[in-house]
């Protein structure tokens, strides 16, 4: 069939399988949405969370071509072996033939429904391929596992006391056991110190209730990864017994008792301890400068980076930064990388620096005032005194002198690496010629790196925004929709997350949804964005900052401060220092405004936000621009919905006669069903209302189908019923003149069966009847012996012929009668192949004896609904009039 010019592997697997895990789906939508958490969980179950996104893409793609694009059910295996993970997804309609003939360059467009998963499963699995049955199509991928990293022993060489890296005089290093559930077994003197919770407290929790990992979608290690690995280090955060997050350096290693059972030991120190648990390089580091070129055995990037260099993007800058502090002696060190057009550069790592305040924060390259003019050559300062705002990075840290070189590849622009002293003129050309030496061994593998997170990144982006389009459309719900724009925010792209909505062009923006990280925040955070301005409904697209938060929640912690140092007015009750001051750190760091545009218009805006002096990568703003392009779509959507179901269900309301009147001597009692979801009225219809004195008029009616266009002609035959009667027409004359005006509406009318009658009560407890039957079920007449009848006579239904020739009969209840009129949809109420019927109806009604009408008409609806388990799917109407027996003395 062509394989090879495919790249198709079809071999019959030889590695050992050890583990196994199948599902099978319906063919129904919603199940690619089950498929996708089954192959989530499953592997992240075996610990394999690096290939999760790709294998969610794709299983993705091969369940929607079974269940929506075949119309089968499909059946899903995960297989695992030793150094690769193979998942196939089977349909059972053989006949729907692979292209395998043709290459994957002309499988289709990108933008063609069909395809699109021989072409993902081509670009990012392994191997892939396809297998036939005499009854199922297997199309299967297998996605490579990373090799995991071990543990490394190392030795640093000595080195002069004035370069021992700082920390505090007592160094405290918390030791964490976790055993094989994650769960907290040990917890040292020192980590109850260092996070404030006493053993007692944590032992038997997961760390995962703890830790504040630092997670983007498709980039870096996920705890319960980190926690498997035979060793690992990293920098992540502890929430404090005060909820604050405290950045801790970790260094991980797993171990097992002399019974076999596996458990992680975690020594974890404040991050800016971390040359304590840091392994070490394993040999004396040259200054770069200092390596002779053409030396043998000597790596200008090893004797930098030292060996071996750390595997991941935020390892290796760290590292960069940390070395080049040394290299030159300084005090502080800093690496930004260049966004994708150059135009910005981005702080990815640094030393000696607020790091937490400066992360991802932005500068621009253009030369001027302030700005990064120096970015593209090396530069030296002397004295930032003299020159402010020469390097916006360092402004308010007590840097005085700095030396910034670009990294650069190919020639185009791919970051900038600094050192900073505080003394002035510590640097000269000879430091940034040494500094700019190392920016040019280390440029190609920073790159590389960059470019690798990048690609994780859209992987899990592409996925992120597949399940979040799929929660979307599941709902046309405004409120769950405003919940879901929320929840897929909060804490995968930001911190806390705000939502403003706008009814009209006219009005000012409203504040619909608040959400925090910490639950506890967000009342507070409410609080504070309720009391200022909302942003400016811009329809730019793109995110723009908006400083308000930020501000005002540091002028409230100030004053809540000088209240209670006695500098100011009586705090009000509940608004204590501790509240002012959690909301202001909750917001207090970069927040981002994107607008909400669906059909040309300004619908709402969708704030993000980051705790205090924390900014966004570019990358989690353009993500966050994508989602809020589908979250916009969806709430208008369901806005739209709400609108169209409040006016649908307004003019049904409208269709319903008003409130039954008292009939003088006659128990009256109805039952209404409107047959689909959001119907109030079908094509079924009732009325009771006075026509002159000692009169009643009473119908009961079924227009051919169901839905609004039904509901239009029930409408029509109500009102003009009551006209006519009114107009003191008798029954024949009535529905002859109703049957004119529905004929009058041409291809709009439709066939109408009616009961139509007049109702005279009387003064010995009778009441006498004059009922016209045209085309309706015969009313049913209950009498006190039990003996249930037909109390009327077919004649021709309306809307069909033109003359009619229509009769009225008349009869008298006596006490203790009752008269029950239904739709056919009560008789013709089905389950399989049985049917009520009238004799059915009429079996049940037997049973009704002595009931009042109210009783009789619920016996009657409670026989229809346990008849058959599904729910009806004709309309239902039911009438029950009862002449009461006179009361015995």
């Amino acid at each position: 069939m062509g394989m090879g010019d495919l790249g198709v592997d079809t071999r019959t697997r030889s590695s050992v399988i050890t583990a196994r895990a199948a599902a099978t789906f319906d063919p129904v939508g919603r199940s690619v949405a089950s498929a996708r958490t089954f192959v989530r969980d499953t592997l992240q179950g075996w610990g394999h969370g690096d290939i999760v996104d790709d294998a969610v893409v794709l299983t993705s793609e091969l369940v929607t071509n079974a269940v929506v694009h075949a119309g089968t059910a499909a059946d899903v295996l995960c297989l695992r072996s030793d150094d690769a993970v193979r998942i196939e997804v089977a349909d059972r309609y053989p006949e729907r033939e692979i292209p395998l003939q043709q290459s994957v360059h002309t499988m289709g467009s990108p933008d063609r429904e069909g395809g699109r998963g021989l072409q993902l499963c081509a670009a990012l699995a392994a191997r892939w391929g396809v297998d036939y049955t005499s009854t199922h199509k297997q199309v299967w991928f297998q996605l490579d596992l990373p090799e995991r990293m071990v543990g490394t022993r190392t030795a640093g060489p000595e080195i002069a006391t004035d370069l021992l890296p700082l920390a505090d005089t007592r160094v405290r290093v918390a030791v964490v056991q976790i055993d094989r559930t994650g769960n907290v077994s040990a917890w040292n003197e020192d980590a109850e110190t260092l996070f404030g919770y006493p053993a007692e407290k944590v032992n038997g929790k997961p760390l995962t209730d703890l830790a504040a990992w630092p997670h983007t979608p498709g980039t870096g290690t996920g705890i319960a990864e980190a926690l498997q690995l035979s060793r690992w280090e990293g920098s992540y955060g502890i929430r404090g017994a005060d909820g604050r997050v405290i950045p801790v350096y970790a260094s991980h290693l797993r171990v097992r008792d002399t019974d076999g059972e596996p458990s992680t030991v975690c020594l974890l120190v404040r991050d800016h301890e971390r040359a304590v648990l840091q392994t070490p390089l394993r040999g004396p580091a040259p200054d770069a400068a200092s390596v002779p070129d053409g030396q043998a055995g000597a790596d200008p990037f090893d004797a930098f980076i030292g060996s071996p260099p750390p595997d991941d993007l935020d390892g290796l800058l760290q590292r960069t930064v940390e070395r080049a502090r040394d290299m030159l002696d300084g005090d502080a060190a800093f690496l930004l990388l260049a966004t994708d057009d150059e135009t910005e550069l981005e702080v990815r790592a640094s030393t000696g620096l607020p790091s937490a305040r400066q992360r991802f924060a932005r500068v621009p390259v253009e030369a001027g005032t302030g700005r990064y003019g120096s970015a593209r050559m090396p530069s030296v300062h002397e004295d930032l005194a003299v020159v402010p705002g020469a390097s916006p990075l360092l402004n308010g840290t007590g840097m005085r002198s700095v030396v910034t070189v670009p990294l650069k590849v190919e020639g185009r622009l791919t970051g900038s690496l600094g050192v900073a002293a505080e003394n002035p003129g510590r640097y000269s050309n000879e430091e940034a010629l040494r500094l700019q030496f190392a920016a040019d061994r280390i440029a190609l593998a920073v790159e590389s790196a960059r470019l690798g997170e990048l690609e994780r990144l859209r992987r899990g982006s592409l996925s992120f925004l597949v399940e979040a389009s799929d929660l979307l459309a599941g709902t046309l719900d405004r409120d769950q929709t405003l919940a879901l724009m929320a929840q897929m925010t909060v804490p995968t792209l930001a911190t806390w997350c705000a939502v403003y909505t706008i009814a009209d062009q006219s009005s000012e923006p409203y504040l619909s949804y608040v959400l925090h990280e910490d639950e506890e925040r967000i009342d507070g955070l409410k609080a504070l964005l309720s009391r200022i301005a909302p942003p400016d409904p811009v329809p730019t697209p793109g995110a723009r900052v908006w400083s308000a938060p930020a501000d005002a929640a540091h002028q409230a912690a100030l004053r809540s401060s000088m209240r209670t140092l006695g500098l100011g007015e009586t705090p009000q009750l509940g608004m204590g220092i501790g509240t002012s001051l959690a909301t202001a750190a909750a917001v207090g760091g970069e927040t981002v405004v994107l607008p909400l545009v669906a059909r040309n218009r300004v619908i709402g805006m969708l704030t993000l936000g980051k705790p205090t002096e924390e900014h966004f990568r570019q990358e989690i703003l353009e993500l966050a621009e994508d989602l809020s392009r589908r979250a916009a779509l969806a709430l208008d959507n369901a806005r739209l919905y709400s609108e169209r179901m409040a006016i649908s269900q307004s003019l049904q309301r409208s269709l319903l006669p008003p409130e039954l009147p008292e009939v003088p001597g006659v128990e009256v009692e109805v039952i209404y069903r409107a047959a689909g979801e959001g119907n109030e009225v079908g094509g079924d219809f009732y009325d009771l209302f006075p026509i002159r004195d000692g009169a009643y008029g009473f119908a009961i009616g079924d227009v051919c189908g169901t839905g609004p266009e039904a509901a239009a002609v029930t409408g029509l035959a109500r009102h003009a019923l009551r006209l006519l009667a009114r107009e003191g027409f008798g029954g024949p004359a009535v529905l002859e003149r109703l049957n004119a005006a529905i004929l009058d509406e041409g291809a709009r009318s439709r066939f109408l069966t009616l009961l139509y009658g007049e109702l005279w009560p009387q003064e010995d407890g009778s009441a006498i009847l004059k009922i016209v039957c045209a085309g309706h079920p015969l009313p049913l007449r209950l009498r006190q012996d039990g003996t249930v009848e037909p109390y009327a006579e077919p004649q021709p239904l309306l809307g069909v012929m033109d003359d009619l020739e229509l009769y009225e009969q008349t009869t008298t209840l006596d006490p203790g009668d009752v008269l029950l009129c239904v739709t056919d949809g009560v008789t013709e109420r089905r389950e399989g192949t049985r049917m009520l019927g009238d004799d059915g109806l009429a079996d049940v009604l037997t049973t009704c004896t002595g009931l009042t009408a109210g009783a009789v008409a619920a016996r009657i609806m409670r026989a229809v609904e346990r008849f058959a388990s599904d729910a009806p799917s004709d309309d239902m109407a039911i009438l029950a009039m009862r002449v009461p027996e006179p009361h015995q003395d």
